[in-house]
């Protein structure tokens, strides 16, 4: 694959005891979305975080632009381009919706542009943009997780599991915004286990099982091969949900 924007080649990690992730190749193709899947537990979490300098790698390289950032540790990371969405959504909830997108946005003050943007996406941030983050609901906390993540330009967008536990129609708003992240130019990594929407969104599929990469190509390829699926996730869906 021409000049990907992240790479990880044999990327091994350990938390405490245990082996996490074991050997862990794949490339992120620029300009596009690539969902991470797999069953629950098989190190996709961890994956990001070690991308994002959470977690360190104990062997392995990971490289994002053309630079090893194996052994940065996480502000430089960021800095470098790369907006991390984790699934614990990361916001202060004793801040304002408008003081948790100022701390986001740390180079400087907020863009009118990309401001009126994110609005365009998720609309409930207008109108709570002076209310505290806390009282917004599961739903709105996560738009404003990855909005966020959206406050300034971004080469890589890590985002996991941005759907878990929503509503259908929050779900919708959720990946209309992403899409439109996505014709931006924007490349995106996600960790989803909503197929329906790892199909909608992706272009590419890297599969995960037991800390190893066990399947990586395109989303079509996988999502119409219900063999496939199966063998690889457990997974069993008609090809109308």
């Amino acid at each position: 694959m021409s000049d990907p924007i992240l790479s990880l080649e044999g990327v091994c990690t350990d938390i405490a005891q245990y082996h996490i992730l074991q050997g862990v190749d794949f490339t992120v193709p620029r300009g596009a979305v690539t969902m991470l899947l797999g069953r629950n537990g098989v190190g996709k979490t961890t994956t990001l975080r070690t991308i994002m300098g959470h977690w360190r790698a104990r062997a392995g390289r990971i490289m994002f632009n053309g630079a090893d950032i194996t052994r940065l540790p996480t502000p430089a990371i960021a800095r470098m381009g790369v907006g991390y969405v984790p699934e614990t959504m990361g916001i202060f909830a004793d801040l304002t919706v408008e003081e948790n997108m100022i701390l986001a946005a740390a180079s400087g003050p907020l863009d009118p542009a990309r401001l009126d943007r994110i609005f365009a996406a998720f609309p409930p941030l207008k109108t709570f943009w002076k209310g505290q983050a806390g009282t917004l609901s599961g739903g709105q906390k996560q738009m404003l997780s990855i909005a966020r993540a959206m406050a300034e330009d971004r080469r890589l967008y890590l985002i996991d599991e941005p759907t878990k536990g929503l509503a259908p129609a929050i779900v919708a708003t959720m990946a209309g915004a992403l899409k439109a992240l996505k014709n931006e130019g924007a490349s995106i990594l996600m960790v989803e286990q909503n197929f329906a929407v790892a199909r909608a969104l992706g272009d590419f599929a890297v599969v995960m099982d037991d800390g190893r990469v066990i399947w990586s190509g395109t989303m079509a390829e996988l999502a119409g091969d219900g063999l496939l699926q199966e063998r690889l996730m457990g997974l069993s869906l008609a090809a109308g949900h």
